[in-house]
């Protein structure tokens, strides 16, 4: 899946790249809106004359409405187009062990409707009753006839395939093995689908309608079922060979240490996630069920929970260094399902390593920063992923 980039991307005029060149004008238009035919059609190296056919089409299918006229010298006012935000919506479903999520996101990025359904089981069957459900109550009067359903973005935990750390304790789906999800999906809700790394749509969403707005290259740290690392580099999300890039909850960081679900010592998630968090609790004997419940025990200064940000801080602090000389990010973000104020706490407490080449004068974000999406973050980057899916131009096929 790749996000929208702001680069120059070249059209083609050619009849066999029509939804490639209508692509090409949803994505100028989002991203420099309000904007004129002439500007579009210098910008993308299309026509003028394709790029007026172009704009009649996506008005005729409610994605653009007219955004007034603006002077441009000599002649008449030049008329401007902006997207209608309401004319389409798509839908995002987080799958996590023990919980669903959906969230419904119009054209701009703006919610609609989220909710959170609990598992009694995470088998495929269950789930996809689960998603039939979500999608009744997302578009349960909140979609008029006018307004186009895109699809969906389901977001589950990974690893994706049968590889050596599947089936990992607490983050496992279970039953799946033999699962194509993106059929079960799309059978269940009906509708054209996309599944993605939950790391990797929480980035996404960051990058639509959170604190990485402007920013090209950064990654996600995010807290779910487990722990992942989302990672956008120049615009482009990163997903591996096989869609399991970021499994950073599994990189070592304390060689000897903790036995992890997954067969290694030592594991960041072992440390620094909600499972490490839920295991220091249960220690104590007190157990939690969400992140509302964490929350609660933060504001009661809660010591055992203090204790775990303690801990939990040194071996975050090495990973983010990792991370930062492996990808060189302009800034490392932290989210998911884990309260803010326990994500800016344990941010506070973080002892970043100054051997980065994050460590330099003149930064524009801080090296690490909290994310603005919520617990809803992957959610809402299924959905985003199918809007972009929609606006971002692809190279045409070779025939």
């Amino acid at each position: 899946m790749k996000i929208a980039s702001s680069r120059r991307i070249i059209g083609s005029n050619a009849e066999r790249t029509r939804l490639h060149n209508r692509q090409v004008v949803l994505g100028q238009i989002r991203e420099r809106q309000p904007i004129g035919r002439a500007e579009i059609a210098r910008s993308s190296g299309l026509s003028t004359q394709a790029v007026s056919n172009i704009i009649a089409e996506l008005e005729s299918d409610g994605f653009l409405i007219e955004a007034g006229r603006q002077s441009a010298g000599r002649g008449l006012p030049v008329l401007q187009y902006r997207l209608n935000a309401n004319g389409a919506a798509a839908l995002g479903i987080e799958v996590r062990p023990d919980a669903m999520f959906g969230a419904l996101v119009n054209l701009a990025g703006e919610t609609l409707f989220t909710t959170r359904e609990v598992l009694t089981a995470n088998d495929p069957v269950t789930v996809a009753t689960t998603a039939r459900n979500i999608r009744a109550a997302a578009l349960a009067g909140r979609c008029e006839g006018s307004r186009k359903i895109l699809g969906a973005g389901v977001v589950m935990p990974g690893p994706f395939g049968k590889v050596g750390i599947s089936g990992a304790g607490q983050t496992a789906l279970h039953g799946w093995e033999e699962s194509d999800p993106v059929s079960l999906f799309e059978n269940a809700l009906d509708m054209a689908v996309v599944v993605e790394n939950d790391a990797t749509a929480a980035a996404v969403a960051e990058r639509v309608r959170g604190v990485a707005m402007g920013l090209r290259t950064f990654c996600f740290i995010y807290f779910g079922a487990g722990l992942g690392l989302g990672v956008v580099a120049d615009g482009d999300t990163q997903r591996g060979a096989f869609g399991n890039a970021g499994e950073i909850g599994h990189v070592v960081v304390a060689p000897g240490g903790r036995l992890c679900a997954c067969g290694n010592r030592g594991c960041l998630e072992t440390y620094a996630s909600r499972i490490a968090v839920r295991a220091k609790l249960a220690a104590a004997g007190i157990e939690i069920g969400s992140a509302t419940d964490i929350e609660k025990l933060y504001r009661a200064k809660d010591a055992h929970l203090m204790s775990w940000i303690d801990e939990a801080a040194a071996p975050l602090s090495q990973a983010i260094g990792m991370i930062e000389n492996l990808f060189d990010p302009e800034t490392v973000i932290l989210g998911g399902a884990m309260p803010d104020a326990v994500l800016d706490h344990l941010i506070a407490s973080l002892d970043l390593p100054g051997g980065s080449v994050a460590a330099r004068a003149g930064r524009i974000s801080p090296r690490v920063q909290r994310g603005a999406c919520g617990r809803l973050t992957a959610a809402l980057g299924g959905a985003a992923l199918v809007i972009h899916d929609t606006v971002t131009p692809r190279i045409a096929a070779k025939t």
